[in-house]
């Protein structure tokens, strides 16, 4: 049976009425609103912004600045051996095989594939990447494979 349009309506507990502020002590938000008495923050647009700490110098200002972001870094979608266990022999893996089959998050980068040794490897692969570390390097041929360096860091 098709739902009609006319049957529509909120999820029980989505919708819920706004408070009548001012409307009598029974309701309790009487009298003062729940803003209590006096002060600048019972006053019609009183207040002050977020990190306003009265005048004294606010916390985002007195900690020092730290550390530094270099906008030219070259980043790389790494990938440890570990996910390289059920990958069938004989397989070419690379970026793209990579980013299909799902086998690491794909975050922005734009130096390539990079493999890291964390895991073993049983199986011969092929694998093309822009960097290896030692381990993963020696691993994937130990176990019969090949790691090609392709990329700008290829000599």
């Amino acid at each position: 049976m098709a739902m009609k349009i006319h049957e529509l309506q909120p999820a029980e507990g989505a919708n819920t009425s706004t408070k009548r502020l001012g409307r009598g002590i029974g309701s309790g938000k009487g009298k003062t609103s729940g803003k209590g008495h006096k002060g600048q923050w019972a006053r019609s647009g009183g207040g002050v912004r977020p990190g306003f700490e009265g005048g004294q110098m606010p916390l985002h200002r007195r900690i020092p600045k730290r550390g530094f972001h270099n906008k030219w870094a070259t980043s790389y979608l790494i990938i440890n051996l570990s996910q390289l266990k059920d990958v069938p022999a004989g397989t070419v893996v690379d970026y793209d095989y990579v980013v299909e089959n799902n086998l690491t998050k794909v975050v922005k980068n734009n130096g390539g594939l990079k493999v890291l040794g964390t895991g073993k490897i049983e199986v011969a692969l092929t694998v093309k990447a822009a960097k290896f570390s030692e381990s993963a390097k020696a691993a994937i041929e130990s176990a019969g494979g090949k790691a090609e360096v392709i990329g700008a860091d290829a000599e």
